[in-house]
């Protein structure tokens, strides 16, 4: 069977660059076979050897962070600094799982009358990794240290216009000492990973992408009886109450929404703002927001690069022109500039209803879309109104408000009071509905691919239990 072949582009400029073979069917197939017999030994390894070698990768990687930054500035756009920082979560999580890993998965003492029972946390096998392009190291090491560190291995399917960034990290852990075949990429298209599903080397899957992804990657686990943590799609709601100060809340909001250009899951997309401060955070909101200029990705000081592609740019112009044209004003942005590359400018949009693409879709790229609220209650039901349910926020100057609103109101995995929305290896990352469900990252995403067993010790033989 032919090899497929893996064509970058550097979307700053839409010029060619590496062109990369990937695997084939039957290539993929045997490297998870290789994976699943590599899990025999290294099931078997203790957390403290487990430990050093992940510490090693977290050093190997900040040895090599500005090699790593330029390969993700060149195949998808993020700027040096923002790849930079990406390295240096990739090693923190790196060193957190090797610090905390044995304690998470320690045995858990049951009371069971006479008899002695435990609850163990044991490693599954391989476990099959789908991950986007928008952050091409943190998506896959917040999945693979902590299934590594379970005694888990790992075969990494990533997106297909990053695949320089795909095989780099499995260099990373094989410079970092990791036995042979613990963790490998499959350069291979996304019609190939049912096969890898199914296949009885596979023993779990995780997922993150788009809710069309999520379906067909449920549906495929599904068939095969095997589990799966997915990650999907996320339209956050900001809540912007009238005790707010404005100018602070716009500051989180633009933050919130321009994080990676605007392409995150957990970006902010949507603020809704109670009427009474809607004037003055929609100026407020312009202003930080045009702070967020277009430049070079590799130069320093730069806060917006480009778009991961000149398709993707289109689609989100598209949704803005949408937008305008059912009422939404426009406030700054929204204007393809003339140059080679995937560019498009900081946006924001005021006056977004439903029926509008920028309320009713996911927007993956710099536009901010205001909608207004006539009070608490209402701002709240807007909020909940989206099939997503991954990250919130509330933005207030009554902290027990925002703590009650943010743990008993919002309808999603995560929500942050007067901060926004960000990933970290120390609190559980996921969301409801659309968004997915299982959890990442800390003690919560350790567990998701272990076996959870039950051991019950009885002292010597007795009367066997009537009950089920």
């Amino acid at each position: 069977m032919n090899k497929s072949s893996f064509q970058t582009v550097d979307p700053s400029t839409g010029a060619r660059g590496p062109s990369y073979d990937g695997h084939t069917s039957a290539e993929a197939l045997e490297i998870v076979r290789l994976a699943r017999a590599a899990f025999t030994g290294w099931r078997r390894t203790d957390f403290a050897e487990r430990a050093h070698l992940m510490r090693a990768a977290g050093a190997v990687l900040r040895r090599r962070s500005d090699e790593l930054a330029e390969l993700m500035c060149a195949e998808m756009g993020k700027t040096l600094a923002d790849g930079r920082a990406e390295i240096e979560k990739c090693a923190t999580g790196c060193d957190w799982f090797a610090d905390h890993a044995e304690n998470l998965l320690g045995p858990e003492d049951v009371e069971f009358g006479a008899a002695r029972a435990k609850v163990v946390f044991r490693p599954l096998g391989v476990v099959l990794a789908v991950m986007p392009w928008n952050f091409p190291f943190w998506q896959v090491f917040r999945f693979a240290a902590p299934t590594l560190m379970a005694g888990n291995t790992a075969v990494l399917k990533h997106a297909s216009n990053i695949p320089g960034s795909a095989l780099a990290i499995e260099s990373v852990f094989v410079e970092a000492g990791f036995p042979k075949d613990v963790f490998r990429t499959a350069l291979i298209g996304s019609g190939e990973v049912k096969a890898l599903i199914a296949d009885d080397a596979v023993a779990a899957i995780s997922l993150t992408g788009s809710v069309e992804a999520g379906r067909k990657v449920a549906g495929q686990a599904g068939e095969a009886l095997k589990k799966c943590v997915l990650e999907l799609g996320g339209s956050d709601p900001y809540l912007v109450l009238e005790d707010a100060d404005v100018e602070a809340a716009a500051k989180v909001a633009a933050a919130a929404r321009m994080v990676n250009a605007g392409q995150s899951c957990v970006a902010g997309k949507r603020f809704i703002v109670v009427g009474r401060i809607r004037e003055a955070f929609e100026q407020a909101m312009v202003r930080q927001m045009e702070g967020y200029t277009m430049g070079d990705p590799r130069a320093e000081g730069t806060k917006l690069g480009p778009l991961v592609s000149e398709s993707a740019r289109d689609e989100i112009h598209d949704q803005v022109q949408r937008s305008v044209a059912a009422g939404a004003r426009l406030l700054t942005g929204g204007v393809c500039p003339d140059r080679a590359g995937a560019w498009y400018p900081a946006t924001v949009l005021a006056g977004v209803k439903p029926g509008m693409a920028a309320y009713d879709e996911e927007v993956f790229g710099p536009v901010a879309a205001i909608i207004e609220a006539a009070d608490e209650a209402e701002a709240i039901r807007i909020a909940n109104d989206s099939p997503f349910g991954l990250g919130s926020g509330v933005l207030t100057s009554d902290v027990a408000r925002g703590e009650r609103i943010a743990a008993d109101e919002i309808e999603a995995g995560m929500c942050f009071v007067n901060q926004n929305v960000r990933s970290d290896p120390r609190l559980p990352f996921g969301g409801v509905k659309h968004s997915g469900y299982g959890r990442e990252l800390a003690g919560f995403g350790i567990r998701e691919f272990v076996n959870i067993k039950t051991v019950v010790v009885e002292p010597q033989a007795g009367t066997p239990s009537r009950s089920e």
